[in-house]
């Protein structure tokens, strides 16, 4: 659940830890188990120091006290072997918990991904700092609090149940001041929780803001803008070391916790030592408990204020924004506030359209306006570099324009759910995505309901009906390293004509295959319902094309190939010139 405004950042954080041990109850048993252990030397240290003392040294029996030394050495060689198996148990606990944390957090990106339909705006830095700074951040500070908030715990009961013991008097002096140091640690937590947050913001500005630099900075140079990109890389680099400046002051307070709560009743005990010996507290028991506070407690109070309190702030703010990030975009809370109905056919509208790859680029499209028919086909043609594969972005509805509408079958891609999207289009790229498994797997990805027999069907129209014989038919092993370019394009080719979707868009989808495949599969897909768009370097498919798109940098011309022929020289050129890669192209696959 996304933390609301009003949740404080310790509550994401609770939960966190909730989950991690509700989930592995037998681990956090036997975590305690040897905690427990772990603590016997904590109880025994000042009881075996008086004992030493009273019975011992003051009485003129070194054996005995040595003895008792020796036993206090014997219970800390074994707690300090409990501690040591603390471990394997404390990695059963928090190793499983990082990795269903990833595993949130990447759902959740991909999901907001998919909801912003991929917009260029630095999240990607973000995301980078999120699964590496901060998910690792949560790992190693929910290793650390359970250790060390356990080992607190369990060395403040020893202290005070074992100063009760030895002086109940001297235990009211140590509890007090102990308890308002507490109290002191808790007060100061938010200021210190809103100074980690300011911390992490500051940490996600700077990547945001040096990847943005980075990925224009060709533009940034030509167009003269490199002073003013570096002026605002520096300020987020000063921004972000005032803020962890701002947390190291608030580190300076914790000290005084320290002194509080383990440095004061050391001092009262010191006070109040003459008038406990005159009420009969032995020598031994004075120095037992002193034992306890300079030895003991005050080493786990200093690890609680000093290390427990700066990773629990870190762990709060970081697990915070982790709930947030992996919290699954709603994909039907667009849909609500505009268009719900799937797109009715295979026409798209494109209206004022503009695009560009940066706020200081060049627009790659500016006020385009484009309308395609159901059933109709269109070729898009123009150098390289010139905006084709944006365009076919921007159809398939990946790419969000900067300003414009997209209506595709009559409904905007922005206001449709991620599955009405995937189902009303396929976008088909130069070097498509083929996955290891069955052939029949790969090619039902679109339709995982389709026959044997219509995939059979859509496999046989665009050739590629050999290449399945030789995988060993549908049920045949399919390893993406093992196929030609060519040989994975027409595995992609028949999935989205098996597809439902009226829009189909192939991004030089055809490139690897020779021009008797490229006849083939245009014919298939001209055969089945729907609309397609062709991006091409190639002449063949504009001539065959319904109407040819040429985007040549200035004004875009949209007309028939032989309008475009006779008065666009620009097309003339473009047609005429070979196609590079003819004379390169191999068959798609062989009987």
């Amino acid at each position: 659940m996304t933390p609301s405004r009003a949740d404080r950042p310790g509550r994401a954080a609770l939960r966190l830890l909730r989950s991690a041990l509700g989930r592995s109850r037998p681990a956090v048993l036997r975590l305690l188990a040897w905690s427990l252990l772990s603590a016997a030397p904590a109880l025994v240290a000042g009881k075996a120091l008086a004992l030493a003392v009273d019975r011992g040294f003051l009485a003129h029996r070194p054996g005995p006290a040595a003895g008792w030394l020796a036993l206090f050495a014997a219970v800390s060689a074994l707690g300090a072997w409990a501690s040591r198996q603390t471990y394997p148990w404390l990695a059963e606990v928090v190793e499983p918990m990082r990795d269903r944390l990833l595993g949130e957090v990447v759902s959740g990106m991909l999901h907001r991904a998919v909801a912003t339909h991929g917009r260029a705006d630095g999240s990607g830095a973000i995301a980078v700092a999120r699964l590496t700074r901060q998910v690792e951040a949560v790992r190693d500070t929910v290793a650390g609090q359970l250790l060390i908030v356990s080992h607190f715990a369990l060395t403040a009961i020893a202290v005070i149940v074992g100063s009760a013991a030895l002086a109940p008097a001297a235990a009211a002096l140590i509890a007090g001041p102990l308890l308002l140091s507490l109290a002191a640690f808790a007060a100061l937590a938010p200021a210190t929780a809103r100074r980690q947050r300011e911390a992490f913001a500051a940490e996600e500005e700077l990547a945001r803001s040096c990847a943005d630099a980075l990925r224009a900075l060709r533009d940034l140079v030509a167009c003269g803008a490199r002073e003013a990109a570096e002026r605002e890389v520096l300020a987020a680099v000063a921004a972000n070391a005032e803020a962890g400046r701002a947390l190291a002051r608030l580190a300076g307070g914790r000290r005084l916790i320290v002194s509080l709560g383990a440095h004061l009743p050391l001092l009262l005990v010191v006070l109040a030592a003459p008038a406990l010996v005159r009420h009969g507290l032995t020598a031994g028991a004075v120095i037992g408990v002193l034992a306890y506070l300079t030895g003991t407690l005050e080493p786990a109070l200093r690890l609680l204020v000093q290390g427990a309190g700066a990773s629990w702030l870190r762990l709060a703010v970081a697990a915070e924004r982790l709930a947030a990030a992996s919290h699954p975009v709603d994909a039907t809370a667009a849909a609500r506030a505009g268009h719900q109905l799937p797109p009715v056919d295979g026409s798209f509208e494109l209206s004022g359209v503009s695009f560009s790859y940066g706020a200081n680029a060049d627009p790659v499209l500016d006020g385009f306006d484009l309308a395609v028919r159901d059933g109709e086909h269109l070729a898009v043609v123009g150098p390289s570099g010139i905006g084709k594969s944006t365009l076919a972005d921007i159809v398939a509805g990946v790419v969000a324009p900067g300003h414009g509408k997209v209506l595709l079958g009559g409904a905007a891609p922005a206001d449709l759910a991620p599955a009405d999207l995937a189902r009303a289009r396929v976008l088909l790229p130069q070097d498509p995505y083929v996955f290891t498994g069955t052939v029949a797997e790969n090619l039902r990805w679109l339709a995982p309901r389709a026959t044997d027999s219509a995939v059979l069907a859509s496999a046989r129209a665009v050739g590629a009906e050999p290449l399945l014989r030789r995988l060993g038919g549908l049920a045949g092993h399919l390893a993406p390293g093992a196929l030609s370019p060519g040989e994975r394009q027409l595995i992609a080719l028949a999935r989205a004509h098996l597809s439902d979707a009226r829009l189909v868009v192939l991004d030089e989808a055809t490139r690897h295959l020779d021009a008797a495949a490229e006849l083939r599969v245009e014919r298939a897909f001209r055969s089945r319902p729907g609309t397609v768009v062709t991006i091409t370097h190639r002449p063949g498919p504009a001539r065959r094309a319904d109407r040819v798109l040429l985007l040549d940098g200035s004004r875009p011309r949209l007309g028939t190939h032989a309008g475009l022929l006779a008065d666009t020289p620009a097309y003339r050129h473009l047609t005429a010139t070979p196609d590079p890669d003819a004379a390169g192209a191999r068959p798609a696959a062989t009987p």
